[in-house]
């Protein structure tokens, strides 16, 4: 069996050295991180880590079990792109006088539905949302008119096709089993 790429989302509480607690379960395992974008979710106090990786099928449950037992995370859970909305934004820095004098350069950028953001007589900056093949592909394109003097991606951002968020029914449960726990405790 093939190894394929594979998005992890953990939810955690943001408590400093955690990141690398995460991707030391990686390293241990001699698994190379193709992305990691971390920020706030959408709920008070938790962060999202989102990370993509090539392991091989037999080891993403045992990854994704290994980084759940660590004390500060709430959920971990894999995904494959089928089970997933993704996108990426990139900027291509380019340089505006091929961008000014080859018409080419401005018809692949629409192509791709990019969009210049930012003009000036040494460069333009063109910045692309998508999926990774997309922003991939407008790269080589505009590398091939010879016009890229940067280009950068972010990290994958992620968020599950099913109707509900694993991580708000966790924290609701853990919050009934604390409101339950406390009741139990107050003399009647």
């Amino acid at each position: 069996m093939e190894n394929k790429l594979y998005t992890i989302i953990v939810h955690s509480e943001n408590f400093a050295g955690l990141l690398n607690q995460v991707t030391a379960v990686f390293t241990r395992r001699q698994i190379n991180i193709e992305s990691l974008n971390v920020s706030a979710s959408s709920i008070k106090g938790v962060h999202k880590y989102t990370i993509t990786a090539w392991p091989h099928p037999d080891t993403i449950e045992k990854v994704t079990k290994q980084i759940t037992k660590k004390i500060d995370v709430l959920q971990a859970h894999y995904f494959t792109d089928d089970e997933i909305y993704q996108h990426e934004i990139a900027l291509y820095k380019i340089t505006t006088h091929i961008l000014e004098q080859n018409p080419e350069v401005s018809k692949v950028i629409r192509r791709h539905n990019a969009r210049i953001v930012e003009v000036n007589p040494v460069f333009s900056i063109v910045e692309k949302n998508g999926m990774s093949e997309e922003i991939t592909s407008l790269n080589e394109e505009l590398s091939a008119l010879g016009c890229v003097l940067q280009f950068v991606r972010s990290g994958r951002v992620a968020i599950t096709t099913s109707c509900f968020e694993r991580v708000n029914e966790y924290l609701a449960d853990r919050e009934a089993k604390y409101r339950r726990s406390k009741e139990e405790k107050e003399p009647a």
